[in-house]
């Protein structure tokens, strides 16, 4: 059985890279990406950022269509990252289907990588040909991450909201 935590985040360390881990519903909020972008000393990392954040998801037809994409691009600003949001596709049963379209969007918000999703218009969410199943394959290139954190350093002030 899964339950809610209180760290509210998984820090994971690879020997290429570190990844950090949310779920779908956090994607709509900004501070749970940014402690993983700006960790503290307790962290696995040792104050060191996370170079991917991933966003294993489903989001529904509806918000799926308004806001998935927009979401996705402005984590990936906002921490500097890589955001690898794998997503559900498709209908489920006859009260649930999810959007798809999964993402890989770069540290400057370019959506790098789009998978296929719910047929366009189609109300019931049937997935598009070859959407479900579906696999995609980017390269990351972390001189481009570094590069893109030095030129605009992210610069949060936590002396006057260090709540988040």
């Amino acid at each position: 059985m899964i339950r809610a935590g209180k760290q509210g985040k998984a820090d994971l360390f690879y020997i290429i890279c570190r990844i950090g881990s949310l779920i779908c519903f956090d994607l709509r909020f900004p501070e749970a990406g940014l402690a993983l972008a700006q960790p503290g000393p307790h962290s696995a990392w040792k104050n060191k950022p996370a170079q991917i954040i991933t966003y294993p998801s489903a989001f529904t037809l509806r918000t799926g269509a308004a806001h998935w994409e927009t979401l996705l691009r402005a984590r990936a600003i906002e921490t500097q990252s890589y955001v690898i949001a794998a997503a559900q596709v498709g209908r489920h049963n006859e009260k649930r289907a999810s959007w798809g379209q999964s993402i890989v969007a770069d540290p400057w918000g370019n959506v790098v990588l789009k998978l296929k999703g719910v047929k366009e218009g189609e109300p019931q969410g049937t997935a598009e040909d070859g959407a479900e199943g579906g696999i995609g394959f980017v390269d990351i290139d972390l001189a481009y991450l570094e590069k893109v954190r030095r030129e605009m350093p992210l610069q949060r002030r936590i002396d006057v909201y260090p709540e988040l």
